[in-house]
C-alpha cells in the first residue's frame, strides 16, 4: 500500500534532482519526501471519513452518559473520548470547562484531558504508517491507562477543591439546576449532505492546524535521518541508563509540538539506536506535559493541580519509558 510513497521518493529525490542514494542528503531527503507524502494524504483521507463518521456526536449527549455511569465506566469512557476526539490541550479546555459544569466527577473529566492530547486519530495514522500496528495498539493502551489512572487518583486526592474558583463553584452547584442546564441542548440530526460538510470542514480544519508541525516534525526527522550519526545515539542514549528516561521527558518540557510533530522524530530517533522506551517517554512528554500546555491549564487550574498534574505525568511517563527499555 505505501510502496507508491516510497516510488515518488525515489523518483524525485534520485531521478529528478539527482542526489546519490549513498550521500546523506540523499537519505534526508528521501525521508522528508515519502513520510510526508504519505502522512498528508492518510491524514486527509482517513480524517475525512472519522469526521464523517462523528458528524452526529453530541457533546450534550455524551455528558449525560458519562454522568449517569458507574465511577469505574466512567473513567474508562472519559479517557476513550479523549482518545477518539481530535483535540489539543487548547481546544479541550471549553469541553473540560462543559463536563465540570454537568457535575461530571472530577476524575473522569481529568481522564478525558489528560488522554486527548496523547491520543488521536492523526496519532493513531502516523504511528501506525511509521512504526506499525504492534507499537500503535501499546501506545493507545498506555495512553488510556495514564488517564484513566489519573482519573482515579484525582478524584481519590478530591481534586475539584483545586480549580479556579468559578469552575469549582459550578462543580458543586445543586445536582437538579445542572441536569436541567445540561437538556436545554436538542441535538438535530443532520443530512447526509450535512455530514459531508461537516468533514469536508473538520478534515480542512485539523489538516491547516497541524501540517505544519508535521513538516517541522518530518523535517526534523529527516535531518536526524541523514545527517545525525547512529554511533552519536549509542553513545549517549543507546546504552539502557536510567537516568536517560526521566532526562527525556524533562528535555521535551519546553518544546511547543503536539504528537503530529514528534512522531517522525520518534521515528528516526528509534531508528538511530535510541532505546524504545527513552523514545516513548519523549514523545509522551512532549504532547503532555509541555509549558505551553500547562501554561493554559491555568485558566482553569489553580498551581497545586497543575503541579499535581505534572508530578503524575513525569513519574508515570518514567515508569513507562523504564519498562520498555527493560523489556524491548
Amino acid at each position: 500500500m505505501f510502496e507508491v510513497f516510497t516510488q515518488l521518493a525515489d523518483w524525485l529525490t534520485y531521478t529528478i534532482i539527482g542526489l546519490d542514494p549513498n550521500t546523506a542528503m540523499g537519505i534526508g531527503l528521501h525521508f522528508f519526501i515519502e513520510d510526508t507524502s504519505k502522512i498528508l494524504v492518510l491524514l486527509v483521507c482517513l480524517i475525512y471519513g472519522i469526521s464523517y463518521l462523528r458528524a452526529s456526536l453530541s457533546v450534550d449527549k455524551v455528558r449525560d452518559y458519562l454522568q449517569g455511569k458507574h465511577r469505574g465506566v466512567g473513567y474508562f469512557l472519559g479517557s476513550l473520548f479523549g482518545a477518539i476526539t481530535p483535540f489539543c490541550s487548547c481546544s479541550s479546555i471549553p469541553l473540560f470547562m462543559g463536563f465540570v459544569s454537568a457535575r461530571i466527577p472530577i476524575g473522569v473529566t481529568i481522564a478525558f484531558l489528560i488522554t486527548s492530547p496523547l491520543i488521536n486519530e492523526v496519532v493513531v495514522i502516523m504511528l501506525g504508517s511509521i512504526l506499525g500496528f504492534k507499537f500503535t495498539l501499546m501506545y493507545i493502551i498506555i495512553g488510556m491507562l495514564l488517564g484513566i489512572l489519573a482519573g482515579v487518583i484525582l478524584d481519590m486526592c478530591k481534586a475539584h477543591r483545586w480549580l479556579q474558583p468559578f469552575l469549582a463553584k459550578a462543580y458543586q452547584q445543586d445536582e437538579n439546576t445542572s441536569t436541567q442546564v445540561t437538556h436545554d441542548t436538542q441535538t438535530i440530526a443532520m443530512t447526509y449532505k450535512e455530514r459531508h460538510e461537516f468533514a469536508v470542514n473538520e478534515t480542512s480544519a485539523i489538516v491547516k492546524r497541524i501540517w505544519k508541525w508535521v513538516i517541522i516534525g518530518v523535517g526534523l526527522g529527516a535531518f536526524i535521518h541523514g545527517f545525525v550519526p547512529a554511533q552519536w545515539f549509542e553513545q549517549n542514549l543507546a546504552n539502557g541508563e536510567w537516568w536517560t528516561v526521566p532526562l527525556a521527558t524533562l528535555s521535551a518540557i519546553p518544546i511547543y509540538t503536539n504528537a503530529s510533530g514528534v512522531v517522525p522524530i520518534m521515528a528516526s530517533l528509534i531508528d538511530k539506536g535510541m532505546p524504545l522506551g527513552t523514545t516513548l517517554a519523549f514523545c509522551m512528554g512532549a504532547v503532555a506535559v509541555s509549558l505551553p500546555e500547562f501554561m493554559m491549564l491555568k485558566q482553569v487550574m489553580q498551581y497545586r493541580l497543575l503541579g499535581v498534574i505534572a508530578g503524575y505525568l513525569f513519574v508515570a511517563i518514567s515508569i513507562t519509558g523504564w519498562l520498555f527499555n527493560a523489556y524491548y
